[in-house]
């Protein structure tokens, strides 16, 4: 069975969704029972649920069923999502090896003033993020600084870590290596770099309004600079593949090549400063890639339950069951956003989310004439409006954490992210503008 042309889908069934249902309870429930959204692995929960799906329909041979799994595996989009995950996994790791986020720190806090310090946070955070692709990764380098200056100006830490938070998934949101991005694009099959722009549409007021808020005088510092930061050279070479990978990115350059050529670029640095040598960026690369296995492997356990889904007539039972409020293109919309968001809510992974939903989303698209790219980008921007609007989501936790000795909670840092309420607002207003 090398493709899905001539599978027989069969008629619309409930019982094709329960995988859908025992995903849910089981990693929503054992996360409540523990109060630990880290206790259960995304893997642990995709498999349970993917077993579940191949026990369904016991008529059918395993033999069938598990090479239908390994077909909704191996699909084009997925591998291409995974492909992209890799080699994002190793400009990250190449990039941290050779010091990219320390100097585009230091860049920024060259030029910020210090009663712009809460802004300031917003700023960097959102650029390196654009950059690196990763909001965790931008938390985890920037709430330690965070910390420091809320301490050393006297800054309300709810407002610098709000701010540092929300900063970091505004760049999640629009950069090109962005797993999130990444995988709405795929499977809606569109360009990474269009539904960039697409998102520009939604988001660009939303951020300029949170711009005018952290510049408010209530957020200002009035102690001056305790230290000055030195700039060399050195920095913005440090900091030059972010910048060309960005540049060529929205120039139209194949996102695949940059980040291979990115990872090229930032070896040759390192090596040329002599922070390592080619078999520890070999190593630096290796681990990068590495650090993407958890991804991949629910990308790819995702795909295949999702085709024994489909197979079992479960995408055309929920599109039927939908199809019964949905009756034009702004309900399919709002149908979209909703299935997305419940499913990021329950799973607080907004890429799981995506991955789950897309090519249910991309069926209900093509049956009321939505546009792909802007189903990319509703998928992309609702699954960031939960993320940062949860208290258990990985951003978050990672922040509590690491700013523990502070002893700040997740609420405290919620009350200081203004992005994902005001990026929800431009979701919202852009979905009641579509045409019906």
């Amino acid at each position: 069975m090398s493709n899905n042309e001539h599978i027989q889908w069969r008629e619309s069934s409930f019982k094709a969704i329960i995988p859908f249902i025992v995903f849910v309870l089981f990693y929503f429930g054992f996360s409540l029972w523990t109060r630990d959204f880290s206790r259960v692995p995304m893997t642990v929960a995709f498999i349970i649920s993917s077993a579940t799906a191949l026990i369904l329909n016991h008529k059918e041979k395993l033999t069938k069923k598990i090479e239908l799994f390994a077909l909704g595996m191996g699909n084009k989009d997925i591998m291409i999502m995974c492909l992209i995950f890799i080699l994002a996994g190793a400009f990250t790791a190449s990039a941290k090896a050779v010091g990219g986020v320390e100097a585009a720190v230091t860049i920024a806090q060259h030029f910020i003033p210090s009663q712009f310090m809460v802004l300031g946070l917003f700023v960097i955070s959102a650029l390196i993020s654009l950059s690196i692709g990763t909001s965790c990764g931008t938390i985890a380098a920037i709430i330690p600084i965070a910390v420091s200056i809320s301490q050393s100006f006297g800054i309300n830490p709810s407002f610098i870590l709000g701010a540092t938070v929300g900063g970091a998934m505004f760049g999640d949101n629009m950069s090109l290596i962005s797993d999130t991005k990444i995988a709405a694009s795929r499977t809606q099959n569109v360009e990474i770099r269009d539904e960039m722009f697409y998102n520009l549409k939604i988001i660009t007021v939303p951020a300029i309004l949170c711009l005018i808020l952290y510049a408010l005088p209530i957020f200002a510092s009035t102690t001056p600079n305790i230290q000055e930061t030195v700039l060399t050279l050195d920095n913005y070479i440090k900091v030059s593949p972010y910048i060309l990978l960005l540049i060529l990115g929205i120039s139209g350059v194949n996102v695949m090549f940059l980040l291979l050529f990115g990872t090229i670029l930032n070896t040759i640095i390192g090596i040329s400063y002599g922070m390592f040598n080619i078999f520890d960026a070999f190593t630096y690369i290796g681990d990068g890639t590495i650090s993407m296995a958890t991804t991949l492997i629910v990308a790819m356990l995702a795909g295949g339950m999702l085709l024994l889904v489909r197979y079992n007539g479960g995408i055309t039972y929920i599109i039927n069951e939908t199809g019964r409020w949905i009756k034009d293109r702004k309900s399919c919309e709002i149908g979209i956003c909703f299935l997305v968001g419940i499913i990021n809510l329950f799973t607080a992974n907004n890429t799981v989310a995506i991955i789950t939903s897309g090519s249910i989303a991309r069926e209900l698209a093509e049956k009321y004439k939505v546009n792909a790219t802007r189903t990319a980008s509703l998928l992309d921007t609702t699954s960031c409006v939960v993320q940062g609007m949860i208290p258990y989501g990985a951003q978050i936790l990672i922040a509590t954490s690491l700013a523990a000795s502070i002893g700040v909670s997740s609420f405290t840092i919620l009350k200081g992210m203004f992005y994902p309420v005001l990026m929800g607002l431009g979701l919202i207003v852009s979905v009641l503008q579509a045409k019906k």
